[in-house]
């Protein structure tokens, strides 16, 4: 196994079994939380996925360029993280799974193309995009305007961040005044951490306490934070804290909140070289498993349903470009 694969690996299964692990041993939870039982799930991260699978569907396939239809295949790119249920490695620590890799698998099943998987780091998905290694990237990738100058989008999920805290919470966040005098943590230097300070500043202004803001870099210490109380709740983004609260049962999401802040909601798309005449059967495709309901029943099996989007679109507003 490369070593970049090993490392890979090596930091996904760490982030899941020390996030659960901060909050106990299993048995013993369940011992003291009879309910517990009830909110943990299950989730499948064998190498044996049983994807769900869909039909080619001609029409839609006629629309992929010539040189992809010939060659039979759909060359996808992904980048795999420490944190399920994006795309990450599956027991075996070779087989990516993941909700990205779910979606990628039946827009290729309606393309009529065999899906073909390379998992590279994150800088390198770019440059295989570039240089047309690749057809399409399935792999968290967020529409921005700087990005759209380089590629053509077609979105299939919301970018969204998540409020998460302990199970049986008795309070919600719905905009920056629900956080006000609230101790929330959030990661150093991500776009969380500028969503949770613009809240508490606008808090200030209108005569509100400011958020006490904790600053935590793994999911060991914001997990031991929430769970002895000295964390109201963690900022973070949504996929990685709908799928903890899934397999622990000792959180929940107590409110999302776009990624890109108050100014635009975030999206995830497919994401393509521009201009290279693929990015219109690729939405097609999103939008075929939309209709036919695949695509929610891929969601669901990864708890990601509120995620959703209503249809594929092509290169929607992205995220404001950086100043400078």
């Amino acid at each position: 196994m490369p070593p970049t694969r090993r490392l890979a690996t090596a930091l996904a299964a760490t982030a899941l079994a020390l996030s659960l692990a901060a909050c106990g041993e299993p048995e013993e939870e369940a011992a003291q939380d009879p309910g517990r039982s009830d909110r943990a799930a299950e989730v499948n991260t064998s190498p044996d996925q049983d994807r769900i699978r869909t039909d080619e569907v001609p029409d839609i396939a006629a629309l992929v360029p010539a040189e992809i239809r010939d060659r039979g295949t759909l060359e996808v790119v992904n980048s795999v993280g420490a944190t399920p249920p994006l795309n990450f490695y599956a027991t075996d620590d070779e087989t990516v799974i993941g909700v990205e890799t779910d979606i990628a698998s039946l827009v290729a099943d309606v393309l009529g193309l065999e899906l073909r998987q390379s998992t590279v780091d994150w800088a390198n998905i770019f440059v295989g995009l570039d240089s047309g290694r690749y057809d399409a990237g399935f792999s968290n990738i967020t529409v921005t305007e700087e990005r759209k100058d380089k590629y053509d989008f077609a979105t299939y999920r919301l970018d969204n961040v998540a409020f998460e805290a302990p199970a049986g919470a008795d309070w919600r966040v719905e905009g920056p005044e629900d956080v006000a005098g609230r101790r929330i943590g959030v990661g150093s230097g991500t776009n969380q951490e500028e969503i949770l300070i613009s809240w508490s500043e606008q808090n200030e202004a209108a005569g509100l306490e400011a958020t006490d803001i904790a600053y935590y870099q793994t999911p060991t210490d914001y997990y031991l934070a929430l769970s002895s109380g000295r964390l109201d709740a963690y900022l973070g983004p949504n996929p990685s804290a709908a799928y903890h609260s899934r397999v622990s049962g000792e959180t929940e999401i107590i409110g999302t909140v776009s990624g890109g802040g108050d100014e635009i909601q975030g999206e995830i798309a497919a994401t393509t070289r521009k201009d290279n005449g693929l990015v219109e059967a690729l939405a097609a495709a999103l939008n075929e498993v939309i209709d036919n309901g695949t695509y929610a029943q891929v969601l669901d099996r990864w708890g990601l349903a509120d995620e959703a989007v209503e249809e594929s679109e092509i290169n929607p507003p992205g995220l404001p470009r950086q100043d400078g």
